[in-house]
Parts: C-alpha cells; structure tokens; sequence
C-alpha cells in the first residue's frame, strides 16, 4: 500500500471502506462529543468526523484507531513485515556472507526509506495559517468528563529536544489549557520529555517545546510507543509510514516542524514554574487527580488553512488507546528478544491499563535464570512501572490470560516465587499506593512442570462480611466482601478462614456480579484496584533468607479503598443531552 503521509489522505481510505461517520449536527466539545465517541466505540463503530463543533471553526475528529481493521487500513502488514524480517536477519546474518546479504536486499531497499527529508515552506501545509500570539481557544479541545479541569489536547505530539542535543523526544502527554497562550504540560517522573525539561531545569533554562496536533497518522503512533530512550520516534514515525517524513523550517526559527501536521504551537516550558494541572479521568478508567506540573507558555501556533482538529478519549478499558497498544506491542514483539536477553515474548495487557499487568515467556536453562529476565523487565525503560509481572517458562501464548493463570498457578511455589518489592516507584496515575508515584510492585513466577490440580468448583464456607463467591479461573475464586472502609482487616480474615484453605487465590471484591461479568471486568477489577505491598495476604507468612515465603490460600484485597479516587462515570446531564439526539445522529447499527 503507498505510504499515508497526512491527515486527509487516512480520512479518505477511512471514507472509501465505510469506516468513516460525519456528524453534520452541531455538538459541543465539552462533554458531548467524548460521550457520543464513548458509545460509539463501544459498539465497535466507526471514525467520527464533526464538522459543526460549538465555539470552534475547525472540524474534530476522533476514533480514528479505534478498531483493529482501521489500524490495518492506516499502515497494513509493511511495517510489522520489515521488524520481524530486520530481527531475523540480526539473528542470521553472522557471520555474513554474499549469499546473506543478498537475500536481505529487500529489507536494505526498506531501510533507505526510512528517515526525514527537509521540505521548502511552499510543501509545508502546516505553515499556511499562524496565530501570533497563539489563541488556544480556537482550538476545540474536548472535556471528557464532568470532572476534568478543563479542556485538554487528548492527542498531543509534544517534542522536545535534550539540551545538549543529544536527541529528542515525542511523546503523548496530556495538555491541560490554562488560557488562550498556556496550557500544563504533564511530563511523568519516567517520560523522555521530562528527562529533557529535567536538564534544562538544573540549568535554570527555558526547554524549547513543539506541540503538533494531527499529521499523519504514523506520527501519532510514534508518539504513544514505549521506545527506550536512544530510539528516535520520529524514526520510528517513518518507519510505520513506509516514507522519510516531510520536516520543515519554523520562519521564526526553533524546532523544525512536521510538514504535514494539521497544527503546530510553539513556546517555552520555563523552569521552576508550576501550576495546578487536572484533574483528569484517565486511561485506568478512574479520576487523577489535581497536582503541580510544569506551565507550557506559547509564542505562535501554525495550521493548515483547512485544518482538522483529530481528538480521542480515554477511560474504562477497552478505548481507542487499547487498539493502538496492541498494535505497537505486535509491532514491536520481535524486538524484545534482542533487547531483553532471556525473553521469548512479552505482554502489557490494556484491559489494566498496560502498566499494572505484564507477563512475559522467558527462558530457566540454570537455576531462577528466570528471575533475572524478569528484572532485566522491570528495569527497562516504561516496563519499569509495571506494577505485577506475571514469569513463566512454558510453552504457551501468554497473552491468553485465562490459560497463563492456570499454568502459573498449576506451578508456583508461594513460599519461595512470589516477589514483592516495597518503597519502589509507582505510575502516577496509579492511585493504589501511599502517595502520588510511589508505591511497590511483585513478580510472580510459575516455572517448570505442573505441581498441583486446581479446584474448580467451590463447596466451602465463607464468613458473615461476605458473600455471595463465584469461581472465575480454575484456582481463583472471587469474593464479595464489605467495604474497606468498614472492615480493612477483612482481607487478612478470609486468608485464614478454614472454608477457603483449598483454594491458591482468593480475589477480594466489593462486587462480585461486576468483577466476574466477563474478562476484561475481572481484569481491570483484579489489577487496578490493589498494591502488592499492601493488599496481599495469606494463611501464613515465613521470613527465610530474607524472602517472605506465603501460605495459601493467597488473598488479593481489589476493594476500592478510601483513598482511591473514583470511578469514571457519565454525568446524568450530559447522558440525557446525547440520549435526546443520539438516534438522529447515529445509524442504527451503531446504537
């Protein structure tokens, strides 16, 4: 397929496969249209483009990614097809030889692709407009939820560079408006974009950055991928597109520009300067909350003279942000070997969030070699926020889950393969430890041959604080119980109840008919909602050789604590403004 290098050029292949919606009817960016796109997603339903959008003369677009065929439609199997291919030949071409290289010729060919090429300001669409000073709110950035802080750009390409030139960084990170000329940058303690301002702070310097909105759809993608820091994404950007990307020189100096963006905002990020940013209903499907975060102060802002604002919207898994996870990791699978010796294959599951659950298929070939792959993980780049990293040597796909629990559980040995290491680093939009990035994490390990039959079927006894159970995974049963607030020690209770002694795990909930709905509840449910230093419980605790070895049954406390913030939900007035014109607005197979 030839390379799709903008915008427009997606929106038509989305048009021609029936894989695009426009919305004539006027609709409102805050709160309506991420409601209209929720339902819409939900029912697996197309890209949607508004062109009457209230307060804004440029038209949104959004669930552009939102399904697995129009991720095929923007980049087909080419850039999966050259990593797997470049992989293997790393793996086969010592020693070289003629015959080798000539075999490989394509992926040379490939190769030469790949990179930027500078373009005159005349092939540079994104210069045809400018605002100076820039007017951020002509932009029309959404409001998701009724408890955000304000609008945000839900798709922002913020680039910056190192201030010793030592490469740049793209990365997503949320930009929450202050007014019309600044905005909050929220750079996390582990995003390349904050090393960068990091730098220029101990310096007592401004950080030039570039804020692109929409270009081609490869640039998106780029941004939100977990590359380790000495990968440039706008690289990897050219890669997914299959052409060297269209850069272009600012007029006014500064950072080149995406040829090809619909928007381009230019400024300053000064140091020692913070505001309050959020709060913010994120991708783990709860609220974060408001904290202090760097001030992005704007000087100009370009775009395309018909520009499209592109938008997407985040919450309880499964979101578009799900479809574009997964197909970086298929991306990106083949790579982990190289890189993380020891690794056969390696999943962040979406359904949590991506960093609160990992497993990995991994090698044992000498004692607990295992165990070392699996901190070589936790000590890679985003990996290194994973908050419970499942280990396994077995001959599986790990990223069935039901059948990787089984297994693990069929071989786990409690006393000496569960790991939880405590006073750790945590991702800031994990609210389940004691304070805002910090917390703990564990790594579990069920290695080499099956040791146990796990019950399936429940016939015990449960206390008076809990009820009813229900047998969710063979070995894990899931458990109804009163709220934290009014019983905490109801965890440590039921790891010793007599009725629950045959069972490996018990899951803790404060509802049992929505944890075990389906798979995706019972994982967003089971992961998202406990810390491993503080939520895991059992019969019987041995200290040996400093290792905390366990009893089962094991307890894992999900109750929603009282310091968690809370659960995204659709306020009732902005559900009633979309249920009165959604009928008219939405085909009938998408309702």
């Amino acid at each position: 397929m030839p390379p799709v290098i903008n915008l427009r050029q997606f929106l038509d292949i989305l048009r021609r496969e029936n894989e695009l919606l426009v919305i004539d009817a006027e609709v409102d960016p805050c709160l309506e249209i991420a409601e209209i796109h929720r339902r819409v997603i939900a029912a697996g339903g197309p890209a949607l483009l508004f062109t009457k959008v209230k307060g804004s003369t440029f038209p949104v677009v959004t669930n552009l990614f939102g399904t697995n065929r129009r991720l095929k439609l923007a980049f087909g199997h080419r850039p999966l097809d050259f990593v797997r291919n470049l992989v293997r030949l790393a793996e086969e071409i010592m020693p070289p030889t003629l015959g080798k290289l000539w075999q490989s010729r394509s992926i040379g060919l490939q190769a030469l692709k790949v990179g930027l090429k500078n373009v005159s300001r005349e092939d540079a669409p994104v210069l045809e407009r400018m605002q100076q000073p820039a007017r951020l709110s002509s932009l029309p950035m959404l409001t998701s939820w009724h408890s955000d802080g304000g609008a945000f750009v839900t798709l922002p390409l913020v680039y910056t560079e190192h201030p010793d030139g030592r490469g740049h960084n793209l990365g997503m990170y949320r930009i929450h408006r202050h007014d019309d000329t600044s905005t909050g940058v929220h750079w996390q303690i582990h995003k390349g974009g904050g090393y960068h301002y990091f730098e220029a702070e101990q310096r007592g310097q401004s950080l030039p950055m570039t804020l692109f909105i929409g270009g081609p759809p490869a640039l998106m993608l780029a941004a939100i991928a977990p590359l380790p820091e000495n990968i440039p994404e706008l690289m990897l950007a050219s890669l997914l597109q299959g052409s060297r990307l269209a850069m272009a020189a600012d007029p006014r100096g500064g950072h080149r520009l995406v040829a090809e963006a619909e928007f381009a905002v230019k400024g300053i990020v000064p140091p020692k300067l913070r505001r309050p940013e959020g709060p913010f209903g994120d991708h783990y499907g709860y609220n974060s909350l408001t904290h202090d975060y760097p001030v992005f102060q704007t000087t100009h802002l370009y775009h395309r003279k018909d520009a499209i604002y592109p938008a997407t919207v985040v919450g309880h898994p499964k979101q578009e942000d799900y479809f574009i996870g997964d197909f970086l990791q298929d991306l990106l699978s083949p790579i982990f070997p190289l890189a993380l010796n020891g690794v056969r294959q390696l999943k962040t599951f979406g359904e949590t969030g991506f960093h609160c659950l990992a497993a990995a298929k991994v090698y044992n070939r000498y004692p607990r070699e295992a165990f070392a792959a699996g901190l070589r993980i936790l000590g890679e780049g985003q990996l290194s926020l994973t908050k419970f990293l499942i280990i396994t040597d077995g001959s599986l796909d790990i990223a069935d889950f039901p059948k990787l629990w089984q297994h693990v559980l069929e071989r786990v040995q409690w006393e000496r393969d569960l790991f939880v290491f405590a006073n750790v680093s945590q991702d800031t939009l994990d609210y389940t430890g004691p304070s805002v990035n910090k917390g703990s994490k564990a790594m579990l390990l069920g290695l080499g041959e099956q040791r146990r039959e796990l019950p399936r079927e429940f016939n015990g006894s449960l206390p008076p604080d809990c009820g009813p159970a229900k047998v969710f995974l063979p070995g894990t049963l899931v458990v109804q119980g009163e709220s934290y607030a009014a019983k905490p020690k109801l965890g440590e209770m039921l790891a010793n109840w007599p009725g629950l002694a045959d069972w490996p795990v018990v899951v803790l909930v404060d509802s049992t008919a929505a944890a075990t709905e389906n798979l995706q509840e019972f994982l967003w449910t089971f992961f998202t909602r406990f810390e491993p230093a503080a939520d895991i419980h059992a019969s019987q605790q041995q200290v040996r050789r400093f290792h905390v070895g366990l009893t089962p049954p094991i307890v894992f406390d999900c109750r929603m604590k009282p310091w968690y913030t809370e659960v995204l939900e659709v306020d009732p007035a902005t559900k009633a403004l979309v249920d009165s014109k959604y009928d008219r607005i939405i085909p009938a197979q998408w309702r």
